[in-house]
């Protein structure tokens, strides 16, 4: 049977076009897979990738966590301890003057006594939870209060604390850093600025809160890079800003300082 040569052309037409069809199937197919292979691969690559990388943050957030833990360990023994220590280092030098009353040996042998015991009472709850006794339980006026009494007693200096603001206690977490912030002050003041008298104020301003320190001590350079740079100077700004807030100093050499924070 002869075949139409018209037919023929056609019948080799098809049977060429299909087969260019499914190789270019199998071309699309093989390259389908290899992208598909190839981007299985790389997700898993991105995946292990996140997972070291997860791990990576993991380790530098608890790294940081202890330091950060340490750091502030630090400065609540430096800020409570320290002037509880103090205090009994002025009383003792107290014991050492001339012509003393048997009253006045009485009552500064307590006054040591008392700021003793509140030392190592202090020091048990720093190790337990970092906050001050009074001050976790009956908030930050009463915490503030104490420390003023403390320093009272030390006979060393007077202050002189007002408070027009109602606290609550639920804040207790931020009080905490005005609390350190007054305690690194009246020490400075004390030790350093050589002050007889400091003044405490909280008063509401515009809806925030406003503490204003201020002593009649020796006063000291504002612009020495010394002081900027001080341990009790960061101590004081990084917890202002903690407390989104700011600070002011004001001081003149012997013309004592005024300190102006919000929060």
């Amino acid at each position: 049977m002869k075949i139409n040569p018209a037919y023929e052309k056609e019948l080799v037409l098809i049977i060429l076009y299909s087969s260019l069809f499914f190789i270019v199937v199998a071309i699309v197919l093989v390259v389908f897979f290899y992208y598909s292979r190839k981007k299985i691969i790389q997700k898993e690559v991105e995946k292990r990738s996140l997972v070291i990388q997860h791990q990576r943050e993991q380790l530098r957030a608890v790294i940081i966590t202890q330091e950060d833990e340490r750091k502030r360990i630090a400065q609540d023994l430096h800020d409570d301890i320290s002037s509880k220590l103090n205090i009994v280092s002025l009383n003792s030098y107290l014991l050492n003057t001339p012509n003393l009353l048997d009253n006045e040996i009485s009552e500064i042998t307590k006054n040591i006594i008392d700021l003793v015991g509140k030392a190592l009472e202090n020091t048990r709850r720093i190790a337990h939870d970092l906050l001050p006794p009074v001050f976790d339980q009956f908030g930050l006026d009463a915490g503030v209060e104490e420390l003023c009494l403390e320093f009272i007693c030390s006979k060393a200096v007077q202050v002189n604390y007002k408070n027009e603001v109602e606290f609550d206690k639920a804040d207790n977490d931020r009080h905490l850093h005005v609390f350190r912030i007054l305690q690194e002050l009246m020490n400075n003041s004390l030790r350093h600025g050589k002050a007889k008298n400091i003044s405490v104020l909280f008063e509401n301003i515009n809806g925030g809160v406003n503490c204003r320190y201020s002593d009649d001590g020796v006063g000291f350079d504002v612009n020495s890079k010394e002081n900027k740079n001080g341990l009790g100077m960061k101590n004081i700004e990084s917890r202002v800003d903690l407390l989104n807030g700011m600070i002011t100093f004001e001081s003149e050499l012997n013309k004592g300082i005024q300190v102006v924070f919000n929060f």
